[in-house]
């Protein structure tokens, strides 16, 4: 069970079973600004404060820091920890728009193992999607996230929202606009003309 808390706009998410100490850290963390509060997450927590601007939304991966930080322009609305692909099944780096949303989705090709609030990223497999946190990588190359920060990115979100998953930037300010390599260039072609299909 999760357990969110509002404080001045700020939302946090904590497991279940937070100790008193670990509670007492969610004040700590609403009092913080957000850019400092992302790198004081704990598995399966969150931070979410969003302005509702109209400015467009964007979103960087972090493998190093297994995070993910959400942006409107410029400006950091929200992060939470992720859990990436582990060893062998490594969560490719690059700049994907969202290819696909479904609220309720299945794996095809994992059991039909549950992914709520599926945002896909390319068309073999690669998705940001809720899941068990354990604050390392652990997926097969998903980006998994805390159920309710999963829910309000999908709120967030639409068809072409872009998505970096870099293994070089720390938290903070948003990147420069990233330019494509070569490989991610001709992958994103690839899902365009996928979705013109």
């Amino acid at each position: 069970m999760v357990r969110s808390v509002t404080t001045m706009g700020l939302a946090l998410s904590l497991s279940a079973g937070a100790t008193p100490a670990f509670a007492a850290s969610t004040a700590t963390l609403a009092a913080m600004p957000i850019e400092q509060a992302a790198t004081e997450l704990s598995p399966n927590q969150f931070v979410w404060k969003d302005n509702g601007s109209s400015e467009p939304v964007s979103i960087v991966i972090s493998l190093q820091e297994q995070r993910a930080f959400v942006y409107r322009g410029s400006t950091m609305i929200a992060a939470t920890t992720i859990s990436s692909g582990k060893d062998g099944k490594d969560t490719p780096v690059g700049t994907y728009p969202i290819l696909q949303k479904n609220a309720v989705h299945k794996s095809s090709l994992y059991d039909d193992a549950s992914m709520p609030f599926m945002q896909r990223l390319t068309w073999d497999g690669i998705a940001i999607h809720a899941g068990r946190n354990p604050g390392f990588p652990a997926s097969h190359g998903c980006i998994r996230v805390p159920l309710g920060f999963a829910k309000q990115l999908f709120g967030v979100t639409t068809l072409g929202t872009t998505v970096t998953v870099t293994d070089d930037f720390e938290g903070g300010m948003i990147p420069e606009a990233p330019v494509p390599d070569q490989e991610t260039a001709v992958a994103n072609l690839r899902q365009s003309i996928s979705l013109e299909q």
